[in-house]
């Protein structure tokens, strides 16, 4: 392996060079690429992914990977396929996303965020081919990478290679968002809570091992961030504008947004330190938890005249594996009566920690993939750039559940062609290191399951 894992662990199953000769014929990236595209052309902003799940459904059926649909609402389905299971291997579950970081798309909303020249972007929702670069949020984030998989476990099949362990294909929704904040609250609003969370507990799945496939740069880690969402209340008077003396500095303004400027510049000296301060390596990865502000409110526009009394700040601040959101509430608390304030309250409106696997059981997974990209590339498998372990990725949901997982994929910004396909060679090759191939007297027996009989 790369430099930084040193596990000194071995892939489960060890695969030939014919094995994957064979492999390698039967991924048809041209197939591949129409299929990224087609899959990242329906528009699936997060809570808009039904037409999308309904696609890789029937793109499961017709191939025979007897699918099955898992949801808490019938708008926003988690997709499972399976195949292999005939024998005495390994159980290696795949998942990735089906919805697009996106605007909103409601116009008063979109308006508050971003400039016309932004919304007017076409990659929000449109994938396409161009000088063999494949452009488009979708593809990047994260159709292309499920796609990789969807094709790499049609390659197994259609080379004739089954496998003992069982292969679990996942698509979720919600993995990007939303979250239930404030007005915009209830089931409608979920986001992780209804993806690969929903699908681990609900899905009929038992994996042994996951992996997250999303744009990696072909590097790997098995730890991420998590993140808690802080709202900081700062408490003023509304005075009716007519009757208003102005006070010589903003800061002594009884308004509440006046006392703004003084309140971010001491929220981004700590932000700054913050991230020094809690950085976190390990082998199989590195994470920086950073912090932004990623809203404002105050007052009501349309009922003016008196100022407002109230004024919140909305703040995001990362979490590695070895934090928790009350320490962090702590240090803003401190931090906060340190300054010239009337009044302030600060509460945490969700709380996601971060997670990560053990590197003793995660050992054979890296394995598996480490070999696969040597098998492919004739490069050792390297460290993913650290942005890739600093943020949410659904392997937390399978970490926080003892099951390892990494995540690892294609390049995730402007994937060539070629790309696609090294990433699917990769992703099938890792499942037949993991699953193990079946013997020939198990390969034709139909597995039976609480959702029927499904012959592999």
């Amino acid at each position: 392996m790369g430099d930084y894992f040193n596990l000194n662990a071995a892939a489960p199953f060890k695969v030939s060079d014919e094995e994957r000769q064979a492999i390698a014929a039967k991924i048809d990236v041209d197939e591949l690429c129409d299929l990224a595209l087609t899959l990242g052309n329906i528009p699936a902003p997060s809570r808009s992914e039904a037409a999308a799940s309904k696609f890789v459904f029937d793109w499961m059926e017709k191939e025979g990977f007897g699918p099955r649909s898992v949801g808490a609402t019938p708008e926003r389905q988690n997709v499972i396929g399976e195949y292999g299971g005939t024998g005495e291997g390994h159980n290696l579950l795949f998942t990735a996303h089906l919805d697009t970081e996106s605007p909103t798309y409601e116009p008063d909303l979109d308006a508050a965020k971003y400039r016309p020249e932004t919304l007017a972007n076409r990659e929000w929702l449109e994938c396409w081919l161009e000088d063999d670069i494949l452009y488009g949020y979708p593809i990047a984030n994260d159709r292309g990478p499920m796609s990789c998989f969807l094709i790499a476990a049609k390659a197994l099949k259609q080379a004739g290679i089954p496998l003992a362990g069982k292969l679990y294909l996942t698509a979720c929704p919600g993995e990007i968002g939303p979250e239930p904040i404030e007005d915009r609250r209830g089931v409608e609003y979920m986001g992780k809570d209804i993806g690969a969370h929903y699908l681990f507990h609900h899905g009929g799945v038992a994996p042994d091992f996951a992996i997250a496939a999303e744009g990696t740069d072909f590097g790997l880690t098995w730890q991420g961030c998590g993140y808690v969402v802080f709202r900081i209340r700062i408490f003023g008077q509304g005075i009716f504008t007519p009757i208003l003396d102005h006070p010589e500095k903003a800061s002594n303004h009884p308004n509440p947004i006046y006392r703004l400027g003084g309140v971010i510049e001491a929220l981004h000296g700590w932000s700054r330190e913050y991230e020094v301060r809690n950085r976190y390596e390990t082998p199989g990865g590195i994470s920086v938890p950073k912090v932004q502000i990623d809203s404002v409110r105050a007052g009501i526009p349309y009922s003016f005249g008196a100022g407002t009394e109230v004024c919140s700040i909305y703040m995001e601040a990362g979490l590695t594996a070895k934090q928790k959101a009350a320490d962090v509430q702590h240090e803003l608390t401190r931090l906060l009566r340190t300054l010239d304030l009337e009044g302030f309250d600060i509460e945490p409106l969700v709380v996601r920690h971060g997670f990560e696997a053990s590197p003793e059981a995660v050992a054979p997974l890296v394995a598996a993939v480490d070999a696969a990209t040597e098998m492919t590339f004739g490069t050792k498998l390297e460290r993913a750039n650290p942005v890739y372990s600093s943020m949410w990725r659904d392997q937390n949901v399978f970490n926080m559940h003892r099951i390892p997982a990494v995540t690892t994929g294609m390049r995730r910004w402007r994937p060539t062609k070629k790309d696609l396909g090294d990433s699917a060679l990769i992703y099938a090759l890792t499942a037949l290191a993991v699953c193990g191939r079946a013997e020939k007297s198990d390969a034709g027996r139909p597995i039976t399951s609480v959702y029927g009989d499904s012959p592999f």
